[in-house]
């Protein structure tokens, strides 16, 4: 069953991290990553129906957004123990064989993703030049199971916007995907 985002709110202060880059084998922090322009946080994994749907568009939105200098990075959180597809070996081969344009960083100890409180895949998190959160919506109104085609207009719309100097509106769509696949916590003992 798919899950929609819950409500980091508007204006938060993009939470710092220091995470694998799946492709370099290198600790990537979110200084990193920051454009002066707008950044893009994605919480993505290689194996969820929904990511897969949008995978390619998200591609050339990168690439289009990234010659007007908007910043990209994927971030994959799921439990690689269960689902060994979303490990970082496997997530270095997606990155290769599709050609990613951003960095794709594994967040092993879950605690970015717990921080960011992002709950699925795909979910699209976009800070302002300030790095203030801006948009905290969906790619768009495709679904693997609908009959829209994959466009990338919400986060297009909300990427626009901040170009242009102008506030997002705060009407946005939850993103809506699978729940990211979290660690089974040990109970804890007294």
């Amino acid at each position: 069953m798919p899950l929609a985002s819950t409500a980091l709110p508007l204006g938060t202060v993009a939470p710092n991290f220091a995470l694998l880059d799946t492709v370099s084998d290198k600790l990537v922090c979110l200084e990193d990553v920051v454009s002066t322009k707008a950044t893009v946080i994605m919480f993505l994994c290689n194996h969820c129906p929904y990511v897969q749907h949008i995978l390619d568009e998200l591609v050339n939105v990168a690439k289009t957004y990234q010659q007007q200098g908007v910043s990209f990075v994927g971030i994959s959180a799921n439990d690689a123990v269960n689902y060994p597809q979303d490990g970082p070996q496997q997530m270095r081969e997606l990155a290769k064989e599709k050609g990613l344009p951003f960095t794709y960083l594994y967040d092993q100890t879950q605690q970015v993703a717990r921080t960011y409180q992002a709950v699925c895949t795909p979910e699209f998190f976009v800070f302002d030049r300030n790095m203030r959160l801006a948009y905290h919506g969906q790619f768009d109104d495709a679904r693997p199971k609908n009959e829209t085609p994959v466009t990338g207009d919400d986060l297009r719309q909300a990427l626009d916007t901040l170009l242009a100097g102008d506030q997002v509106s705060l009407d946005q769509k939850p993103s809506i995907g699978c729940g990211i696949k979290w660690k089974i916590q040990p109970e804890a003992v007294d």
